[in-house]
C-alpha cells in the first residue's frame, strides 16, 4: 500500500468521511521523484461538528503520526462539516505554490 492509500485508509477508518480527497502534491516541491512527502487532504465529516479547525487538524495529524515518522513532511488540510462543504460549493482551495527549498524567490 502506498502512502496515499494509507492516509485514505486511516482517515476513513476513524472519521467516516462523507467526502475524502487525498492528492500527492510532492511533485510541486523540491523533493526527489516519488517522495510521497506532501499531500493535500480534503475531509468532510460529521465528526467535525462543533470542533475548532485546529482540533480537526490535530486529530488528523495524530492519526497519521506513523506516516510523519516515516517521512511524510506536510499536509495541506481542508477539514469541513457537511454544511461547511455545501456552503463552499463542494470545493476546497487549491494549494499554494511551494516557496521552500530551491524554489525560493
Amino acid at each position: 500500500m502506498n502512502r496515499r492509500q494509507t492516509i485514505e485508509t486511516e482517515i476513513r477508518k476513524t472519521l467516516a468521511p462523507l467526502h475524502l480527497e487525498v492528492t500527492d502534491e510532492s511533485h510541486m516541491h523540491s523533493v526527489p521523484e516519488d517522495a510521497q512527502s506532501h499531500f493535500r487532504v480534503v475531509v468532510v465529516s460529521d465528526r467535525f461538528q462543533g470542533e475548532p479547525l485546529v482540533k480537526r487538524h490535530r486529530q488528523i495529524n495524530a492519526l497519521l503520526k506513523a506516516e510523519f515518522d516515516a517521512g511524510l513532511h506536510a499536509l495541506a488540510l481542508h477539514t469541513m462539516t457537511p454544511r461547511e462543504w455545501f456552503d463552499k460549493g463542494g470545493k476546497a482551495p487549491d494549494s499554494p505554490e511551494c516557496m521552500g527549498g530551491s524554489k525560493q524567490a
